[in-house]
């Protein structure tokens, strides 16, 4: 944060050589326009030799905003009741994935998590349902929230994931019979106004945290966009426990 700080501390230096002979007085600005002109000329000079100095302060700058953004999101992130969550629910360590059935990136990770849930017993996974790719995501998303009702959302979940290719109402149904689900149940369940909140909900919470695609994970206090390996997940895992 040095280079962030030197430029203050030159104005400051600039100040208090222009001022030493200025006596401030009530009716008269503390600065002149000459003076004005040379401190912009010297941040002017400055931050043109020194880019780098401006993406260090707009990092920090970013990043505290989303350190708040996920503070005030904590609720809506870790103690969703509408959220599914999976692992051990009294895990020390949950991570946060919003994901859409559609994503090929979010199946790709699949195995991962998987892994990670097995290896690490202490590792609770709550599942965002984002779906940002059309219609037939919508409708994937709204079959598996209202499979919990039938308490199969897991296999359903797992089903979905791995199956290929574009999702529409045949597709999502065959999957459905696939693990057992009761359709005319499910079509009921379906249709009900939370299921529907709950995928704008997710939706909102994702617009505050700057979250535009899937999959997106949220560990602790960090943000991870993108397909992480399980090395990667392993590793936010650990700087949460850390943390």
């Amino acid at each position: 944060m040095s280079g962030v700080r030197f430029p203050f501390v030159a104005i400051l230096g600039l100040l208090a050589v222009l001022l030493a002979g200025s006596p401030v007085r009530a009716e008269t600005p503390v600065l002149s326009d000459d003076q004005k002109a040379a401190i912009q000329k010297l941040v002017h000079d400055y931050l043109i030799e020194h880019p780098d100095v401006v993406v260090e302060a707009l990092t920090v700058a970013q990043n505290d905003e989303r350190r708040k953004a996920l503070q005030d999101s904590h609720a809506a992130l870790f103690d969703d009741a509408q959220a599914p969550a999976i692992g051990n629910l009294k895990g020390d360590v949950t991570v946060v994935e919003f994901f859409d059935y559609a994503c090929p990136y979010c199946k790709s990770v699949a195995e991962a998590i998987r892994t990670l849930l097995k290896e690490d017993g202490n590792v609770r996974l709550v599942l965002k349902e984002f779906p940002v790719l059309g219609q037939g995501s919508v409708l994937a998303s709204r079959a598996a929230l209202a499979s919990r009702e039938q308490g199969k959302y897991q296999e359903f979940h797992n089903a979905l994931i791995a199956t290929r290719g574009q999702f529409n109402e045949g597709v999502v149904l065959e999957v459905a019979r696939s693990v057992g689900l009761d359709i005319d149940r499910l079509k009921a369940d379906m249709a009900k106004p939370e299921i529907v909140t709950a995928i704008k909900a997710n939706h909102e919470l994702a617009d505050t945290l700057n979250i535009g695609g899937t999959p997106a994970f949220v560990v602790g206090d960090q943000i991870y966009p993108g397909a992480l390996d399980l090395a990667a997940l392993k590793r936010a895992v650990a700087q949460a426990r850390k943390d």
